[in-house]
This record gives C-alpha cells, sequence and structure tokens, in this order.
C-alpha cells in the first residue's frame, strides 16, 4: 500500500511540473549538468566538491543553446549528532567569459538533519549565504524540505531507481534594494549503480521574486552524476 501511494505521488508530481512549467509566460529555461565528488575524511567529517555548467536552452522565446556560468564549490560537513550535521561552503562563479556579466564569490553556512521513520526519508535544511560581486554583496537566507525513497521494495539496492523531491524559499537581501522572494520546486529520479556512484535526472522549477508585478518563470533541466569514496 506504501509503495502504491509513493509511485502515484511521483507520477502526478512529474506531469503537473510539466503542466505548470508549459502554462507559464515570461519563461526562462537552462540546462544544468553537475559532477560531485564525496570524500570521507571521518566517520563525522566530509568533503563534497562540486562543478556546474549552466546554459540557456529557452531565452526570449528562443531555443538556442547559449552558455551563462560555470560554478565550483566545495563543502565541509561536520555531523554533530545523529543525523543532524553543520557544513561550512565557498562557491565561485564564473560569468564573465560568457555574457560579460559579474563573477560572484559564495560563502554559505548550513545546518541539516534528516529523519526515516519508514521507507520515506525527510530532510529539513536551512542555509545562509553571503553573495560577493564586485559591484553589491547579497545576504540569502534558505530553507529547504526534501524527501527521498527507492521506487523498488521498501530498501534501495544497487541498480534500483529512486525518488528525490525537495520544496524550497528564499529570501535575498542587498543594501539600498527591496529583499526578494523565491520558491524552487524540483523532483528528480535517480539510479544506484554501485555502492559510490549515484546518477539523478529531473526538473526544478523556480518562481523568482513573487512578490514583484511580474515574478520570473525558471526552469531547469538536471543531470548530476556522484561519486563517494
Amino acid at each position: 500500500m506504501t509503495m502504491f501511494f509513493i509511485k502515484r505521488f511521483v507520477f502526478f508530481f512529474l506531469i503537473w511540473s510539466g503542466f505548470n512549467v508549459t502554462a507559464q509566460d515570461n519563461l526562462t529555461g537552462f540546462w544544468q549538468p553537475q559532477t560531485a565528488l564525496n570524500y570521507n575524511v571521518s566517520q563525522r567529517y566530509t568533503h563534497n566538491f562540486s562543478i556546474a555548467y549552466r546554459s540557456f536552452f529557452l531565452e526570449d522565446s528562443s531555443f538556442e543553446l547559449n552558455g551563462r556560468q560555470i560554478d565550483v564549490a566545495h563543502f565541509s560537513n561536520f555531523k554533530i549528532k545523529g543525523s543532524q550535521s553543520l557544513a561550512l561552503g565557498v562557491q565561485y562563479r564564473f560569468r564573465d567569459v560568457f555574457d560579460g556579466g559579474n563573477n560572484e564569490l559564495r560563502f554559505t553556512q548550513q545546518f541539516n538533519t534528516t529523519q526515516r521513520p519508514l521507507v520515506v526519508r525527510y530532510g529539513h535544511r536551512i542555509r545562509s549565504e553571503q553573495r560577493i560581486t564586485n559591484i553589491r554583496t547579497t545576504h540569502r537566507f534558505r530553507y529547504r524540505f526534501a524527501l527521498d525513497f527507492p521506487l523498488q521494495g521498501e530498501k534501495l539496492d544497487v541498480g534500483e531507481p529512486y525518488f528525490v523531491g525537495s520544496f524550497e524559499n528564499l529570501l535575498s537581501v542587498t543594501r539600498g534594494r527591496s529583499s526578494q522572494y523565491d520558491t524552487r520546486l524540483s523532483g528528480q529520479i535517480g539510479w544506484q549503480f554501485d555502492k559510490g556512484f549515484k546518477f539523478q535526472m529531473g526538473i526544478e522549477y523556480r518562481l523568482e521574486d513573487y512578490t514583484a508585478i511580474q515574478p520570473e518563470n525558471v526552469v531547469f533541466l538536471l543531470t548530476t552524476a556522484q561519486l563517494s569514496l
């Protein structure tokens, strides 16, 4: 009964996401492949390195691939109690080589907690960020609720698919500017190919600056390859 409900949830989530995206005006589309490496220093301390490339596939009603940016990031994660952890991160965004935009240095502070009462694992994540460019510094505060579960059976085995979904709210504060509120909704299907390698693909919908007269609608096509050592 539990797996029947879960599979129906995934099906209707993907259908809703696709309909909601295609029904929007003022729409921008990105394709974002990413690779990530997780390295365990000890049972309580881990490193995460990632690189992501972002390109337009839909801009001003035109379908074509144009590079936007490259993000290089590192996180240090510390387990503090059970399934709770703290993390510190640094990221650099390369924009000027693509469209002459401003490069960005970002610092991140994070608290994360998860629980798995049955088949589904739930997670709560709180982040604060300082986004620094040569023209301004933006402070951003984020809360994300996420869940994941296997799509076959009660536990995830090698070679089997799983689902990851999340809902996130963001607040951006910049001196001399109005605050910006964003919402993100994502769903991805992943495969556990062996104990150390996962591959995920899916879609993310972002409603940016939703208190403005004309909010921005953004859709991401996501692919992620993740290796754990």
